[in-house]
């Protein structure tokens, strides 16, 4: 290996170590705790390395986010091999959306911007539509082989999502008066009611 390739490893190490231990302060102190200071403190680097790296804390984050998409959409994928029926597949987004949320609590968080200030402001992550995209395929299909009319796809699909994100967003702010089946149980009925009147 030589030195050019050396130097680009070294950076690519030092860029996810910068991530890591970013996402480490996160889920041990929270979202608030996080600072381009204390992730220079805790990888034993001065914050000029930090800054050599990543433009500021936003940065870090968009990062991460996007690391949150890309995990999210893993599972899309894997929910969608597992059924055939569209129906069975938008009811499997459903609870791979929900079940991400809610053991990725933090990564959901700063992904749609609830209770911290959103990352990559001015900047549009496509990533954003990877859960609206495998929802949207699905819908359509329901609504083809119901003839229905697939000019309010867009509609329905963020009508979707809108609910979803709605529950999810409710529990994650409030979780400590919430029952967590209760909540589970809207989201069930609600995607069923959906799907029967697509």
């Amino acid at each position: 290996m030589g030195i050019a390739e050396r130097k680009i490893r070294h950076k690519e190490n030092v860029k996810s170590n910068i991530l890591e231990v970013a996402w480490k302060i996160v889920k041990e102190e929270g979202w608030q705790a996080l600072s381009m200071r204390k992730i220079a403190d805790a990888i034993e680097y001065s914050a000029p390395v930090i800054y050599g790296h990543f433009e500021n804390k936003e940065a870090i984050l968009y990062d991460l986010s996007i690391e949150a998409f890309g995990q999210l959409q893993k599972l899309l994928e894997i929910a969608a091999k597992k059924h055939a029926e569209p129906q069975a597949q938008l009811k499997a987004y459903a609870d791979t959306y929900w079940n991400f949320a809610f053991k990725n609590k933090e990564y959901y968080q700063l992904m749609y911007g609830l209770g911290i200030p959103c990352c990559g402001a001015g900047k549009m992550k496509p990533e954003v539509n990877t859960f609206r995209d495998f929802v949207a395929e699905a819908i359509e299909k329901i609504m083809l082989q119901k003839d229905s009319d697939t000019s309010e796809l867009c509609f329905k699909t963020y009508a979707f999502w809108s609910v979803l994100h709605g529950l999810i967003s409710i529990m994650l702010m409030r979780d400590s008066d919430i029952d967590t089946t209760f909540n589970k149980k809207v989201m069930n009925d609600s995607v069923t009611s959906f799907i029967k009147n697509l």
